[in-house]
């Protein structure tokens, strides 16, 4: 593991805009969802992915009980404790209050976010009507802040 910084998160996911959504993919400029676009940011800045991802369902999060991603990013990342993110966290979505949360960006500041989403290329887009549906904030691992 190597050290980065939060330019560096934002520079590697802001390489990955353009890149066509594809569920399960996470090859820069082929495909990727929210998932495999984070992983695709792990692998360049962190390492290797920590466990082999298993197949999962578009609809994974309704078919199940409990909170896998959230597990997943607590399982793997820094929780950030505060509801203020910074520029270069991973943040968590639920689509709708009461259903386990099932969607991922990039902060690139406190405005704006890059995410894949169905039907469309990762973007960098305003977090906006977002901002309410936040389950949680992570922090990758290994993140060195500048002083």
């Amino acid at each position: 593991m190597s050290a980065f910084s939060r330019d560096d998160i934002v520079a590697a996911a802001r390489a990955w805009i353009g890149t066509p959504y594809h569920h399960q993919a996470s090859l820069r400029g082929v495909g990727c969802d929210c998932l495999g676009l984070v992983r695709g940011i792990w692998r360049e800045l962190v390492g290797p992915e920590p466990e082999p991802m298993r197949p999962y369902s578009p609809d994974w999060a309704e078919a199940g009980a409990g909170e896998t991603l959230l597990e997943l990013g607590d399982r793997y990342f820094d929780h950030v404790a505060s509801r203020e993110w910074r520029r270069g966290d991973v943040l968590a979505f639920r689509f709708y209050d009461g259903v386990p949360a099932k969607h991922l960006g990039i902060a690139t500041d406190a405005r704006r976010m890059i995410h894949a989403h169905d039907g469309a290329c990762v973007a960098e887009v305003a977090i906006g009507g977002w901002r309410h549906r936040i389950a949680r904030i992570y922090a990758f691992p290994g993140l060195v802040e500048a002083r």
